[in-house]
């Protein structure tokens, strides 16, 4: 766990693609904090002086080991937990892409415990964060 995402004096920004290929979507199950053990779509932490495109392309490839092309912003989130006295534990504003898969044979690398393709309907049986599953169900349906 990287220490200046716990308490920290600042919002973070991060990046996410919900990555489709042939009707199915690639999650990654988190090895790390926060909602570690839980299937998400592959994303990360935008660097300093990395575009936001860049960031997410560059966090695909460190977790899935794929390339994609990115087709749009889908979603504009906060993501805030607070501790038990009420301090600002961790704060994301996190920003979600819609891309295609272009090449790379999909692994876990990274943060990445595991990683599959799936459907709409097999991520409703998923561990998910709640939020998470219904934006990018929204998402999907639109299609």
């Amino acid at each position: 766990m990287n220490d200046e995402r716990w308490y920290p004096s600042h919002p973070f920004i991060g990046v996410g693609a919900l990555i489709e290929r042939d009707g199915r979507y690639l999650l990654i199950k988190r090895g790390n904090e926060p909602s570690k053990g839980k299937w998400s779509i592959p994303g990360g932490k935008v660097e300093l002086g990395e575009s936001l495109t860049e960031a997410v392309k560059r966090e695909v490839m460190e977790e899935c080991h794929v390339q994609i092309e990115i087709m749009k912003i889908f979603n504009v989130m906060d993501r805030i937990l607070k501790d038990d006295s009420g301090a600002i534990k961790y704060h994301f504003v996190l920003i979600d892409y819609y891309a295609k898969y272009v090449s790379g044979e999909a692994r876990a690398q990274s943060d990445a415990d595991e990683m599959k393709w799936v459907t709409a309907e097999e991520m409703v049986n998923l561990d998910m964060n709640p939020q998470s599953r219904e934006v990018i169900l929204r998402e999907i349906t639109k299609k």
